[in-house]
C-alpha cells in the first residue's frame, strides 16, 4: 500500500460493524488487567501465549481465556477506551461492537449491568474526545443453548430502555454445534422489543447456515463465507442487498478460509453483494480495519473508488439514525475528492 493510498484510507470515514470488544484486548493490556485481581499476574510472554492457536476451536479457547480476566467495571472501561483510541487512529467514525454477554452469564454467572457501566463511561468519553460513535450489540453464544440466549436478549431489551446505545442482538459461537433455527422465537421477541438482528453465519458451515440466519430474520450476516457455494443464495443476498460483514484476515487465521487468495471478497463484490469490511477480533488476528482495507486493495485490486464504496456500504448497513448516516456519507464523498 503506497503512502498516498494509506493516507487516503486513513482519512476515509469508515464504520466497523463486526468487532468484538473482548477481541480488542492486547496482551499488554491483559498483563495490566492481571495485576488488578487475585488470580495472579501474567508475564507478557504468558499473555502472548494465550493468543496463539491453530484452528477455530483454539480461537474460541483463546477468546475465553481473555474474557476470564475481565472482572470489573473498571476493566471494561479500560478496554473500551483503548478500543476507541485505536479506532479513532484508523479514521473509524462509527463502530457497532459485539460484547459477549453470553459468556458473562454462562461461564461466570455474574450480572452484567455493573460491567456495562464501565463500557458506557468510556463510550461517552470517546464520543466527546474523538467524535466517534459506538453502539453495542449483545451477543449470545449459540452453543450455550436457547435458554442462555434468552437471558442475553431479554437483558438487552430491558437495558435498552435506559441505554439507547444498546442497538441489537446477535448469535456468535460455534455454528458447527447448532444452527439458527432454535433461536427463531427469540429473534422475533427481540425485534418486537425494538432491537436490530444480526447473526454469525456461514463461517464454519455451509450455505445452510446463512439460509437459517435469513429465515429467522437476521438483518446482517456475519462472515457469510460459504455463500458462494450456493448460486441461489448469492442471488438472494444481491437482490435483497443483505449486508454481509466480511472479515478477511479473521477467516484465514481461523482456518475457515484455506488461504488469502481463496477468499471470496472480490467475487462477492463483483456479484453485487453489499459487503462491508471488518476486523472481527483484531488482537487475536493481527488485523485492524485500516489494514483490512489495505489487504483488499493490495491482494484483490480494489480501486480507491471501490474502497470508497465499501466505506459507504459500512455506513448504509449500520444501525445508525438516518441523519447520522447522511452526514457520514457526505464526509466519505468529501474525503474522496480531497
Amino acid at each position: 500500500m503506497s503512502e498516498s493510498s494509506s493516507e487516503f484510507l486513513r482519512r476515509l470515514p469508515k464504520a466497523e460493524l463486526h468487532l468484538h470488544l473482548e477481541g480488542t484486548v492486547t496482551p499488554e493490556t491483559l498483563v495490566e488487567l492481571s495485576e488488578r485481581h487475585p488470580a495472579g499476574r501474567l508475564t507478557l510472554e504468558q499473555a502472548r501465549a494465550l493468543y496463539r492457536y491453530a484452528d477455530f476451536t483454539g480461537f474460541l479457547l483463546a477468546f475465553k481465556a481473555i474474557t476470564e480476566r475481565l472482572l470489573s467495571a473498571d476493566d471494561y472501561e479500560l478496554i473500551t477506551w483503548r478500543m476507541a483510541q485505536t479506532l479513532a487512529a484508523q479514521g473509524v467514525a462509527h463502530a457497532e461492537v459485539y460484547v459477549s454477554v453470553g459468556v458473562v452469564y454462562y461461564w461466570r454467572r455474574i450480572e452484567f449491568e455493573p460491567l456495562f457501566a464501565g463500557m458506557e463511561r468510556a463510550r461517552l468519553r470517546a464520543e466527546r474526545e474523538f467524535g466517534i460513535s459506538i453502539l453495542w450489540i449483545f451477543d449470545a453464544v449459540r452453543h450455550f443453548g436457547v435458554e442462555e440466549a434468552a437471558r442475553v436478549f431479554r437483558k438487552a431489551a430491558e437495558m435498552r430502555r435506559e441505554h439507547p446505545s444498546i442497538v441489537g442482538i446477535g448469535i456468535g459461537g460455534d455454528e458447527r454445534r447448532t444452527g439458527a433455527e432454535p433461536f427463531r422465537e427469540l429473534f422475533a421477541e427481540a425485534r418486537d422489543a425494538g432491537l436490530r438482528l444480526t447473526a454469525h453465519a456461514g463461517e464454519t458451515v455451509g450455505p445452510e447456515g446463512i439460509w437459517g440466519a435469513l429465515n429467522i430474520g437476521a438483518e446482517r450476516i456475519g462472515h457469510g463465507l460459504s455463500a458462494e457455494h450456493d448460486a441461489e443464495l448469492m442471488e438472494v443476498l444481491a437482490e435483497r442487498q443483505v449486508p454481509v460483514e466480511i472479515c478477511v484476515t479473521s477467516n484465514v487465521r481461523t482456518g475457515s478460509c484455506p488461504s488469502l487468495s481463496e477468499h471470496p471478497v472480490r467475487r462477492y463484490f463483483d456479484s453485487g453483494l453489499m459487503i462491508t469490511l471488518n476486523s472481527d477480533d483484531p488482537t487475536l488476528f493481527g488485523s485492524d480495519l485500516l489494514g483490512e482495507y489495505g489487504v483488499v486493495e493490495q491482494e484483490f485490486q480494489f480501486t480507491q473508488e471501490q474502497l470508497r464504496e465499501l466505506a459507504a456500504n459500512s455506513v448504509e448497513a449500520s444501525f445508525l439514525l438516518p441523519e447520522r448516516k447522511v452526514a457520514m456519507l457526505r464526509a466519505i464523498e468529501d474525503a474522496a475528492h480531497e
